[in-house]
């Protein structure tokens, strides 16, 4: 589920930059700075009980993952984690509570009844962000969509924190030609991994650069919290950029032996497209638990 870590206000999946946004959503966990937000009811009910929280202590999975992180993304950006440590962040994803980041299932925003009028934005905030990796959280409103988008030589943990949402997910068949070329070729064979509803709480999710899923998509049943730790975060600069795609079922072409009915129900074709317009998100900033950098 991911998307990616920090995107500008009205910014896509990629090319995120929370700095350049401050506002809130959250009274239990102080991130809101009344009046700041104007332009969106959904989001003024979720910050409308706004008040001077006290500082709280980190919680222990919050800064457990954290320092997991610091360790399995040391290496250079294109590193794929080993096996042990994927099972160490999972384990620690798998424990962790909407409480742990601030959120309480008790928020309106969170609240089954609370539909959103009108185009129903994502709206993300970013815990933590170097270049190795991010800590990020999405908030979908019911109906809420994140298109289908990929996360080119990126390894992405998911782990949904409250609500129900449908994910669909592909991999590329052929991914690079011999040459390590990207195929000039308009539509992409893909293997459908996954096409069901999520229910939280529930296993958080892995996918690697080529494999587990890396281009997907979430759709919001209910309201949902989605944490991502995305490594290592977009990077246009260094090759990183979101793309977005439409899928096509399977029939065959090119001379292709076609697959059987069984098999073709487990393909698709890709179609890469511009950045769709229900890809605008909302940046808010972070004002949750902290993460503190570990002493020597």
């Amino acid at each position: 589920m991911e998307a990616g870590a920090g995107v500008m206000e009205g910014g896509g999946v990629g090319g995120r930059d929370s700095s350049r946004v401050g506002v809130g959503h959250h009274n239990k966990i102080g991130y809101v700075k009344k009046g700041i937000i104007k332009k969106r009811k959904w989001m003024r009910r979720i910050i409308k009980q706004a008040a001077t929280v006290p500082i709280m202590p980190i919680p222990l999975q919050l800064q457990q993952l954290f320092v997991s992180c610091l360790d399995v993304f040391k290496g250079p950006p294109a590193t794929i984690p080993a096996p042990n440590d994927v099972h160490k962040l999972c384990t620690i994803l798998d424990n962790m509570k909407p409480e742990d980041v601030g959120l309480s299932s008790e928020l309106q925003f969170f609240k089954p009844t609370n539909m959103v009028k009108g185009n129903p934005r994502v709206t993300y905030t970013t815990i933590y962000k170097c270049d190795n990796f991010s800590l990020c959280l999405f908030f979908l409103p019911a109906t809420g969509v994140i298109p289908l988008h990929n996360h080119p030589g990126m390894t992405v943990f998911s782990k949904l924190l409250l609500g129900t949402m449908h994910i669909k997910s592909y991999d590329l068949v052929d991914p690079t030609n011999l040459d390590g070329s990207v195929p000039s070729s308009q539509l992409r064979l893909a293997k459908l991994k996954a096409d069901r509803v999520f229910e939280a709480p529930c296993d958080t999710s892995v996918l690697y650069p080529t494999t587990g899923g890396n281009i997907h998509a979430f759709t919001a049943i209910t309201p949902c919290a989605v944490l991502d730790v995305i490594g290592p975060p977009y990077s246009k600069e260094d090759g990183r950029d979101c793309s977005y795609y439409k899928d096509h079922p399977y029939t065959a072409s090119n001379g292709e032996a076609a697959l059987t009915t069984e098999d073709s129900d487990s393909y698709g074709w890709l179609e890469e497209i511009e950045m769709p317009e229900n890809s605008q998100m909302d940046g808010i900033e972070y004002l949750g638990p902290q993460v503190t950098e570990p002493t020597c």
